[in-house]
């Protein structure tokens, strides 16, 4: 049995920096910075692509990253209910490859089109010290805009309302560490072979591009009254969602309601991860979570359906602390 601490990364730690660092950076937000401009706000948010890039250099292959880093970060502002407006990208590298970074950018490009913003431009670095031959790491930063009035954060969420989880195409970027740790160091498995589960290598399946959720949520918003948004990444469905999950309310999940993908499956019996640790390290097939008034649920689950989104109902909203109780 492992853990994804045990694995290299501590959870913990992270969450007691993000306790610290409030003081320093007060209009820190759910899942994004909000900065005061007339009736509006910007809404920032930075992220990387993590240790996926990793499997990326074991298949040579760096065409859908630059997707990631866009996806994570324009995730991030939208469950604001902001419109991602602008895009700027990091590049560290152990050395400086044209044909390498023009296929990276082809990326970043492609998901900001996907995400209907801007590539402002960015800082390509070349740190021969840092990196290994071959390797480098990826940073991005983007800002989005919302009308005061129309901050989705979670306030008006009642008893009685549900969550509706939106399908991930798979791990997204988050729990890398986990995931190599279990199929390449201890099962050593060949990330180019052929999966029948995936039909397709697994290495493939692991390098499947972070889904970027901005058209969909966009157009949800100008339709119905989403109260809550929540954006499931490093600390699964209850970090995430317990960040809009008001004090005098609390979230319950039903695990039995959707399916859980292979390639999580695969991790956590090969691995032998236990359950929660799954539901805390991994998105588990669910990549964003609204909450919506139990009248809405049908009309929404329709439009989802219309935007050819695959969804499911998967919690209710109760009477508790701010805690997500999954059952």
């Amino acid at each position: 049995m492992i853990t994804y601490r045990q694995a290299g990364v501590d959870v913990a730690a992270g969450g007691e920096v993000v306790r610290r660092i409030r003081k320093f950076a007060k209009k820190i937000g759910f899942f994004g910075g909000f900065y005061p401009l007339g009736k509006d706000f910007l809404v920032g948010a930075a992220d990387g692509v993590g240790t996926k890039l990793k499997v990326a250099f074991m298949m040579n292959s760096h065409t859908t990253v630059g997707i990631d880093l866009v996806a994570m970060n324009v995730n991030d502002v939208i469950a604001a209910g902001a419109k991602p407006i602008f895009f700027l990208d990091y590049i560290g590298c152990q050395r400086v490859r044209p044909p390498l970074v023009e296929k990276i950018i082809k990326g970043v490009a492609k998901g900001c089109k996907m995400a209907g913003c801007e590539l402002l431009g960015g800082e390509t670095a070349e740190l021969s010290d840092m990196y290994q031959e071959g390797e480098y790491d990826l940073a991005g930063f983007c800002v989005g805009l919302v009308d005061k009035k129309k901050v989705i954060n979670g306030s008006k969420i009642k008893i009685g309302d549900r969550l509706i989880g939106i399908t991930s195409s798979g791990l997204h970027s988050n729990g890398y560490t986990l995931a190599r740790k279990v199929l390449f160091e201890q099962h050593r498995f060949n990330p180019h072979d052929y999966d029948d589960d995936f039909g397709k290598s697994l290495g493939s399946e692991l390098l499947t591009p972070t889904k970027i959720y901005v058209p969909t949520i966009l157009n949800l918003i100008k339709r119905f009254d989403i109260k809550g948004i929540a954006h499931i990444t490093g600390g699964g469905l209850p970090e995430n969602v317990a960040r809009v999950i008001p004090r005098k309310r609390q979230a319950v999940i039903d695990l039995y309601s959707w399916t859980v993908p292979p390639i999580f499956k695969m991790i956590q019996r090969l691995g032998k991860v236990d359950h929660n640790e799954m539901y805390k390290t991994f998105n588990m097939g669910i990549g964003m979570v609204i909450v919506v008034a139990a009248k809405d649920v049908d009309k929404v689950m329709k439009s989802l359906k219309q935007q050819k989104e695959k969804a499911y109902v998967i919690g209710e909203v109760g009477k508790g602390k701010g805690e997500v109780i999954i059952i």
